[in-house]
Order: structure tokens, then sequence, then C-alpha cells
């Protein structure tokens, strides 16, 4: 039978709980790799990735290691924690917005043929 453990920790355990959940999704996505096949690699059901995905505290420590080692292979936890693997970097790149200006005069002209 399954144990709540939420009321058992502080709401900052639980916070640090879903932020590491969301980092391994954003680095399942940063790699572009499918939720399905990470699972399989990782050898658990599409729906426990889904729950340490979300942050689930009833996740064992084996099933989130054995998670990240599909995702990247040999990546050491706290470079997850710190968003220091390459794949990571290139992805907030992508996502960072980019600032557009309108042409000034002189550049019209320039690009004018």
């Amino acid at each position: 039978m399954k144990r709540d453990e939420s009321p058992l920790l502080t709401p900052q355990r639980l916070a640090e709980a879903r932020e590491m959940g969301e980092k391994l999704n954003r680095l399942r996505i940063a790699r572009r790799l499918r939720q399905a096949d990470v699972a399989r690699r990782a050898g658990m059901s599409r729906s426990t990735a889904i729950l340490i995905e979300h942050g689930d505290i009833g996740r064992t420590v084996a099933q989130i290691l054995r998670y990240l080692d599909a995702i990247a292979p040999g990546l050491p936890l706290i470079a997850l924690m710190q968003e220091s693997d390459p794949s990571l970097l290139a992805l907030k790149t992508r996502e960072a917005t980019q600032r557009v200006r309108a042409l000034g005069e002189k550049e019209r002209k320039d690009l004018d043929f």
C-alpha cells in the first residue's frame, strides 16, 4: 500500500521535487527524446516517467537516477540541477526571445537594390 509522503515534507522540499522533475523534462526535450522511449530505456512504464517528470515524491531515488541515465548516460545529478548540460544550454538559447527592431532609413537604403 502506498503512503502519501507529502504531509511529511516541507513546502520547500516539495518544490525541490517538482523542480527536479521539471529539469528532467527539459533535459528530455532538449535531447529531443520521446517520453515513452526514455521510459522503455529506463525499464519503467510511461506512467512512472510522467510521475517522475511531475516531481512525484513517491518515486524512488533509483527510479529517478535510472530515468536520468536513460536520457543522458553518465550525466551526474548535480549537472542536471545546475543545468550545465550543453543540450540544456542550447534549449535555453532556442527559447530565448529575440528583440526585433525596425530598420533605420540607412539600413533600408542599403538593402534596396
